[in-house]
């Protein structure tokens, strides 16, 4: 239907009502996704950097020696409320004055709700004081990051095991030989990465059990096959079960797999006899790397420990420069410190992230070409995001803190 304006001074009402409509519809439709999308980025934002800015906190505390504390986002529930007015007034101009001119706006609310959880009790235990696991440093590894850094921040202590003697070697500047040999055995490790030799995988093997055949019945037998590999003998009467074994991990400069069942079995039961927390190395001759043979384990300390390592290494027990090892190739990075910090009186210009603590600014050490530091920031972020469990469901007292 046309209307010709020259000849008709009235919208239908009927008309005025759907162009009103089209209004609420366009601007409903253009609010709430751009207030959605800006919501989800900003909380993104906020929780990354509170977090990333808690952790250079606890490494101020650390280096302050005071105690360390972490609070967790559990929750963030945000309501938007958004409201739509329209109505319609006559135009004031010339002979078009009595044409309805519909008028139309809108308001938009947001009312976030977040709740914080303090980390303590059996969850501080649990996610701080509990050293971390071979799984999680083979899951870092296998995501492509650095031997060395991971040692370097995880590792409390290298034991070597030669014969009936072992040999501990300290991840601790104070301790200046164990430190040294520390050191270039992670850069020889490194060495080995930055080849694409090293391996890190799980030993798997098969275990076997000879028994009698009349030990078992037909429906026995049936039903050990849904867990082993059942063979019969019928010349020696005897059944032959066996099991596919997913063992420990194993750090190498060759493939696990190219070695026998025995050899295989034999490393796994040498490394279960170490803590959760050993991962072992067998660097051996013939293969890269192998003109320095490892054979030992890494022990791995807990996330207050890395933290504390890195805030005493600040000042107190500051790490010195060491080489590599004369027998290992030359590696590509090999900076002094683990994680290098800037600790200033006035707060720094070109510092991405910083914190104030005890009258100073802690900041990362700004450096160029290879960003070792970034990317130890980045570790150490991820590091924390896997003690992360369900905060939600901890004893904890909560915060909730609404706008």
């Amino acid at each position: 239907m046309k209307f010709n304006l020259s000849q008709s001074r009235v919208i239908p009402k009927s008309v005025a009502r759907c162009l009103m409509l089209l209004a609420l519809s366009g601007l409903q439709g253009c609010f709430s996704p751009m207030a959605l999308d800006r919501a989800v980025i900003e909380y993104d934002k906020a929780t990354t950097d509170v977090l990333s800015k808690q952790l250079l906190l606890n490494i101020a505390r650390a280096h302050q020696h005071q105690p360390l504390h972490f609070t967790g986002v559990s929750n963030i529930a945000a309501t938007f409320n958004f409201q739509f007015n329209a109505g319609a007034t006559p135009a004031f101009t010339g002979e078009n004055g009595a044409l309805m001119t519909p008028v139309f706006g809108g308001t938009l609310s947001e009312n976030p709700t977040i709740s914080i959880v303090p980390i303590e009790g059996e969850e501080f235990t649990r996610r701080l004081l509990t050293p971390f696991q071979e799984k999680k440093l083979t899951m870092l590894l296998r995501q492509g990051a650095d031997v060395d850094l991971i040692l370097r921040l995880l590792a409390g202590e290298l034991r070597i095991n030669g014969g009936n003697k072992v040999s501990v070697y300290l991840n601790e500047p104070s301790a200046a030989e164990d430190f040294r040999l520390f050191r270039q055995a992670v850069l020889h490790l490194s060495s080995i990465q930055d080849r694409n030799k090293l391996y890190v995988e799980p030993l798997m093997f098969d275990r076997q059990w000879t028994l009698p055949a009349e030990s078992f019945t037909p429906e026995q037998l049936a039903s050990l096959q849904k867990d082993f590999k059942v063979e019969y003998q019928a010349e020696r009467q005897q059944v032959v079960l066996s099991q596919r074994v997913i063992g420990r991990i194993l750090l190498t400069n060759y493939d696990p797999a190219s070695l026998s069942n025995e050899e295989r079995s034999r490393l796994h039961e040498e490394a279960d006899k170490g803590a959760d927390n050993d991962v072992s190395v067998d660097i051996r001759p013939g293969y890269p790397g192998g003109e320095w043979p490892i054979h030992g384990v890494f022990r791995l300390r807990s996330f207050y420990n890395v933290l504390n390592f890195i805030g005493q290494s600040i000042s107190d027990k500051p790490e010195f420069a060491v080489a590599k090892h004369p027998q290992s190739p030359d590696v590509r990075e090999n900076p002094v410190t683990t994680l290098a910090l800037t600790v200033t009186e006035d707060e720094p210009d070109n510092a991405d992230l910083s914190v104030k603590f005890g009258g100073r600014f802690y900041a990362l050490q700004p450096e160029s070409g290879y960003q070792w530091n970034r990317e130890g920031f980045r570790l150490l972020y991820q590091i924390f995001q896997m003690t992360i469990t369900d905060l939600a469901k901890q004893g904890a007292p909560g915060i909730t803190i609404s706008k």
